[in-house]
């Protein structure tokens, strides 16, 4: 079986691609240019490498076609950000590939009812990202469930491995929050600390692509979150981290109006983001269907990446949620 990845050198794909090689695939990795992946592997010497320009080739209408020809038994897209990208996509794929996997993100939701949420409850997203996702989501089960389309639909959490700044305890991603924490220094929270954040590793998400495939009857036509089995409070995560360094946290709370003005106004608005959504997703349909079963909780995820960013061996990843850009 011949697979095609879109983005194979990105986080995700930084994991996923040796493990579709590990099972047998045939892997073409199409990247905008040839950038190393985040972690080695001897895999990647049996991957044929494609550089494409995404956003080029969609404006002379030309990307799908070019994908087309590569001639893929499944495609991979970790790449897709836009309603009209998927459409062009899937108009080239039709009745020519088995599986189309896309990379989607919890941010499909927006303020949950109950929690943790699960992937059937309305879509009610927060902010442009989330809309656009949730655009192509729909778009791609309509496709798979009316025209037979063979699409499935992954949502990651918060992204976390080694390379890669993990969103802190008070929902942003300036690392001096877990160098504070390491030392025993006082670190200010929003609120009460109560909001939640859902990690998950990149090779659980890698794991959960690779389980799409091999559950095909069972994947096509549905979405799944890929997060870790429970998620965190700002309040409770800041408290394991300090316990690492053998502290016990001193914190402080602050009201979010008052709190915002201690950070930059980047950090503000990207701690609001999070603090806004509250993500704690379900990952009961995936462990049913496609038989997902993340190897990290979301505080040995965090753990490994923070370990490795103190000791300074960590080149700084462009920080996202899900494949976020």
């Amino acid at each position: 079986m011949r697979a095609a990845i879109l983005g194979g050198t990105g986080h995700i794909g930084s994991y996923l691609t040796p493990r579709l090689v590990e099972a047998g695939l045939s892997v073409v990795n199409v990247s905008r240019s040839q950038r190393q992946p985040y972690r080695p592997h001897p895999a990647w010497r049996e991957v044929q490498q494609v550089a494409l320009d995404r956003a080029a080739e969609e404006k002379s209408g030309t990307f799908g076609e070019k994908i087309a020809q590569l001639e893929p038994d499944v495609v991979i897209d970790l790449t897709c950000y836009l309603l009209e990208s998927a459409q062009l996509l899937v108009e080239a794929l039709r009745g020519r590939i088995s599986h189309f996997l896309h990379c989607g993100t919890i941010w499909v939701h927006g303020l949950a009812i109950e929690t943790p949420a699960k992937e059937e409850q309305p879509r009610e997203p927060l902010e442009e990202y989330g809309c656009r996702k949730a655009a192509i989501e729909a778009y791609l089960l309509q496709e798979a469930r009316r025209n037979r389309f063979p699409a499935t639909i992954l949502h990651p959490g918060h992204l976390v491995g080694v390379g890669w700044t993990p969103i802190n305890p008070v929902g942003n991603f300036n690392p001096t929050v877990f160098s504070d924490l390491a030392r025993g220094e006082e670190v200010m929270l929003p609120n009460l600390g109560r909001e939640c954040l859902h990690h998950v590793h990149a090779d659980d998400v890698a794991q959960a692509f690779v389980a799409s495939l091999a559950h095909w009857s069972s994947a096509v036509g549905e979405s799944f979150h890929v997060v870790s089995p429970a998620a965190l409070t700002l309040c409770g995560y800041a408290r394991a981290v300090a316990r690492w360094f053998g502290h016990e946290a001193r914190l402080k709370f602050l009201p979010w109006e008052q709190w915002k003005e201690t950070v930059s106004e980047k950090d503000a608005q990207i701690t609001w983001g999070h603090i806004a959504h509250s993500s704690n997703c379900s990952i009961q349909k995936a462990q049913r269907l496609i038989r997902y079963q993340p190897r990290y909780t979301s505080l040995e995820a965090i753990r490994e990446s923070v370990y490795d960013q103190l000791a300074g061996q960590c080149t700084m990843g462009n920080p996202g949620t899900g494949a976020r850009k």
